[in-house]
């Protein structure tokens, strides 16, 4: 049944009821109709209730409906409108991260041109520097050795110079005094004593010379025998100790290490690699050849007959009264 049919159904039934209650029974008739009239009622109210619940349901139905329709159409324009913003919200941040990006870019560059420059800079003046600094020391290093060297060769020389010199000093007075004690006594006096003074210097010569060879010779013996026993405690593990490290040592005062030029006793003499055991000449550890201050190089220091001694660029400890070398470092200096 439709809603139109079940509303003229209703119509109908009410003008039915209300003209029979226009019309007045009698008792009997009036109980029957009651009794029908109750049924319809009862009737009619079913028949509502159940037009009511078909409405209901039927409202109901309408209403689903139209709520699924409504939403798919809200969803597909909200997924559509969604999509639509999220694509323009996509192109607008591609292009700003592309904009960034390129500002970025110039920054980077740019920054990049201005370390470079900065960086140059400080390198140069770095080169700088370092080139004055290592030309300084060049020529400290230079004018030392220079003045070393002078001051060897000034010594070597005036040592030789006052050798001569005196020795010539000493002739000179020699014949200034014999000259003067011959005029005095005459040339034949003179003469005479010349000869007499001449023999007593000669004896004197002689017996000084025995003399002092004796004490050569005792102290010779004493010297030997006190360094072959002071030989004997030297102990050579003097390298294991840090205190020693004169390798650590010239690295980082390289400049101590540059004594300038070896000049051997000999014209004739070159360089031979020694060990220990070996024998020198007395004129290679001469007293210009000691290393007095041997702490300042790293160096044990020695005792008894025993001397460090610069030997080329090698530095060897002699016992100079045998010239036996005991130790010996090769390459120590520059």
């Amino acid at each position: 049944m439709s809603i139109t049919q079940l509303f003229k159904g209703s119509a109908l039934s009410a003008l039915a009821i209300a003209m029979a209650a226009t019309v007045q029974p009698t008792p009997a008739e009036a109980q029957n109709r009651g009794a029908e009239n109750r049924s319809e009622r009862q009737q009619a109210r079913q028949s509502n209730r159940g037009e009511r619940r078909a409405n209901r349901q039927s409202n109901r139905s309408q209403r689903q409906a139209n709520r699924q329709s409504n939403r798919q159409s809200n969803r597909q324009g909200n997924r559509q409108g969604n999509r639509s913003e999220r694509r323009s919200n996509r192109q607008e941040n591609r292009g700003d991260r592309r904009a960034n990006r390129q500002d970025n870019r110039g920054e980077r560059r740019a920054n990049r041109q201005s370390n470079r420059s900065e960086n140059r800079s400080v390198r140069r003046e770095n080169r700088r520097a370092v080139n004055t600094r290592r030309e300084q020391t060049r020529g400290n290093n230079a004018n030392i050795n220079r003045v070393r060297n002078s001051t060897r060769r000034d010594a070597y020389r005036e040592g030789r110079r006052d050798g001569v010199r005196n020795e010539r000093r000493r002739d000179r007075s020699e014949d200034r005094r014999i000259r003067r004690d011959a005029y005095r006594d005459g040339r034949r006096d003179g003469a005479r004593n010349e000869r007499r003074r001449d023999r007593y210097e000669d004896r004197r010569d002689r017996r000084g010379y025995r003399n002092s060879n004796r004490g050569y010779r005792k102290g010779y013996r004493n010297g030997y025998r006190q360094g072959y026993r002071n030989h004997k405690r030297w102990n050579r593990t003097w390298r294991k100790s840090n205190r020693y490290n004169w390798y650590g040592h010239r690295r980082s005062y390289r400049n101590i290490f540059r004594l300038g030029r070896y000049y051997a006793p000999y014209r004739s003499h070159r360089y031979s690699r020694i060990s220990i055991g070996f024998y020198l000449d007395s004129l290679f550890f001469s007293s210009r050849y000691y290393i007095n201050d041997p702490w300042r190089y790293r160096l044990p220091e020695v005792y008894g007959p025993y001397r460090w001694v610069r030997y080329y660029d090698d530095v060897v400890l002699v016992d100079i009264y045998t010239g036996e070398v005991v130790d010996v470092i090769h390459d120590f200096f520059w």
